[in-house]
């Protein structure tokens, strides 16, 4: 995708076809590859989802929280844009929009991530804040979810330095709120970051999204205390699937908050008692490969209106393939036995009309809803 800013108009375009319900990042994605533009994607929208409702926001809508947002500060930025950070970018699939409430400079610095236990230790707490601190005295940005526990010392330790907390609901909305008072201040020196709407309460199913977020704007991924079940872990492998480094502090096998630490290591994860051994492990990371278009490349031309018989095929298939539990996107289009732009027309057109669910990494499963 070419780097370009985009006028107020586009923006809102973008903004709509992000905010329309059952259209996710991949959907986002698929949309823009076969319209061009979310102008168009929203125009064929109707014509695509032939059996449910949909929910496009109205421009007056959206155009209320472009102006919200503008009146607060907040910076919505595309994915298309020069603001957006390098290595969210690189994330397949990368969320279209995402909002900044804050420094956006902060998101251009190295990043790391610390996470961890909501419920951790004092000398967990301890030594997410020195890290943190030390870590941005040597220029790098701290990113971690704005939760209690290692997120709020990770923030706390580096308030001076450049610090971005990631959030599952709006960036205007403050949860836990015991942090309200971090929150303040990290909106002040630092950075909040959302891909959803302002006034937006988070549920349940908005944490892997954020987690995603906060692996995705990072080279590397610190873990301190995280049980064996855990949100914490979630990230950690999101951070895995993205191909940046994993980093983790050993714990008592007696503390059942480090068990999730000590099975990272296990596993691989780099094993760090300081900040030199995390400096050691980023410096041989190399920065995300980002695919830029080609001016002097077409795309070969598709018929999609005569393919519309076989994408109706390739829906009855993979219907019988979907199951509760998702699947790789890629093994489906594979089983279907259709061809890729077959299959994946046909995987928009059921993530669209709500049969199937896709998930932040874009596995597919089953919509039971």
């Amino acid at each position: 995708m070419s780097t370009r800013a985009l006028d107020f108009s586009e923006k809102r375009d973008w903004l709509r076809l992000t905010r329309t319900s059952t259209v996710g990042p991949v959907a986002f994605r698929d949309l823009l590859q076969r319209y061009k533009t979310p102008g168009a994607a929203l125009d064929a929208l109707p014509s695509l989802v032939r059996r449910k409702g949909l929910s496009i926001p109205g421009v007056v809508h959206v155009e209320a929280e472009m102006e919200a947002s503008e009146a607060l500060g907040i910076n919505i930025i595309a994915s298309c844009e020069p603001d957006y950070p390098a290595y969210l970018r690189a994330v397949d699939p990368t969320p279209p929009i995402i909002s900044v409430w804050g420094r956006v400079d902060i998101l251009h610095k190295p990043c790391v991530a610390i996470i961890g236990s909501r419920n951790a230790s004092a000398m967990g707490q301890r030594f997410a804040r020195q890290i943190a601190g030390e870590l941005g005295e040597r220029d790098y940005t701290i990113v971690s979810g704005l939760a209690r526990g290692i997120d709020a010392a990770a923030h706390g330790g580096s308030l001076g330095t450049g610090t971005v907390g990631v959030l599952g609901g709006g960036v205007d909305h403050v949860y836990p709120k015991q942090n309200a008072e971090l929150f303040d201040a990290m909106r002040e020196g630092g950075a909040l970051v959302s891909e959803s709407p302002l006034g937006y309460l988070a549920t349940a199913r908005d944490f892997p999204r954020r987690n995603r977020i906060i692996s995705g704007l990072c080279a590397g991924v610190v873990v301190i205390e995280a049980a064996e079940r855990s949100g914490t872990l979630i990230t950690a492998r999101y951070a895995m699937e993205q191909n940046r480094e994993v980093m983790a502090a050993p714990g008592s096998p007696l503390d059942p908050r480090t068990k999730g630490c000590n099975r990272l290591i296990q596993n691989g994860a780099a094993l760090i008692e300081g900040v030199d051994d995390i400096i050691a492990v980023l410096e041989h990371t190399r920065a995300p490969y980002v695919m830029e278009d080609n001016e002097n490349y077409t795309q070969p031309a598709f018929d999609w209106d005569a393919a519309s018989d076989d994408i109706g095929k390739a829906r009855k298939a993979l219907m019988n393939l979907l199951s509760p539990t998702p699947a790789p996107r890629d093994e489906l289009v594979r089983l279907s036995g259709y061809p890729t732009p077959i299959a994946n027309a046909a995987l928009l057109e059921m993530e669209l009309s709500g049969d199937a669910h896709v998930e932040a990494d874009g596995r597919v499963g089953l919509n039971l809803t």
